[in-house]
């Protein structure tokens, strides 16, 4: 019974940790290297990570997906601590809308703009933060979104996650509260009426074993 609840408490926290890694805002220190518009055809497999046309476009199945393509450097825990080398990456740049996540993107096309005016060679190179969500996976052909680019002076600059800091404080409080809160419900009122219940069922037990200690004795 352990060993069951410790898998499905692993399979729970592995999906939370994967949703939260999705969805949270990450923070790369980028070189741009080029922007691109390409048709492109959405699947039913890989749709899910796709997010929408922009704010006012007709939602297809193939349309134009705007990519930054860039050369970032490379990062240990998730992104806390950055290396000496690069990797390639590319991102998408779609409008959030309103839909989830709650970025409330709108503005693609500025983005897209602001990446262009932004690209640098290894000669004379331009970092940039550039803040998105999502997963880049060249098998499954999905991209990370990206939803914002400032400019910072060298490729060695501590970007701290002010917002997942504050994220996961605040959901760290709502357990707590919530902990809380169920201890005293539970105090209050599960077990008084477990302790009642048992009481019943040992009363009860208490006047079938007297009615076959009468028939015992005859």
């Amino acid at each position: 019974m352990r060993r069951l609840k410790f898998i499905l408490y692993t399979i729970l926290f592995l999906i939370l940790f994967g949703f939260l890694h999705y969805v949270l805002p990450q923070h790369d220190v980028a070189r741009i290297t080029s922007t691109e518009v390409v048709r492109t055809d959405i699947s039913s497999f890989n749709g899910i990570f796709f997010s929408q046309s922009d704010s006012g476009a007709t939602v297809q199945n193939s349309r134009d997906i705007r990519f930054i393509n860039a050369e970032k450097r490379k990062t240990w825990i998730l992104g806390f601590f950055q290396r000496e080398s690069t990797e390639i990456m590319v991102y998408r740049n779609e409008d959030t809308g309103w839909i989830w996540p709650p970025y409330f993107k709108f503005d693609s096309s500025d983005l897209q703009a602001e990446a262009a005016a932004r690209l640098s060679t290894p000669a004379a190179p331009q970092w940039v933060v550039i803040t998105h969500y999502g997963w880049r996976n060249k098998y499954l052909s999905i991209y990370p979104n990206a939803v914002g680019i400032r400019a910072v002076d060298g490729p060695d600059v501590t970007v701290i996650p002010w917002f997942n800091i504050f994220f996961f404080a605040f959901l760290a409080f709502c357990w707590g509260m919530a902990r809380a809160m169920w201890r005293q419900f539970r105090e209050r009122t599960v077990d008084p009426t477990w302790d009642r219940v048992e009481e019943g069922v040992s009363e009860r037990r208490g006047r079938v074993r007297r009615w076959l200690d009468t028939w015992k004795s005859k």
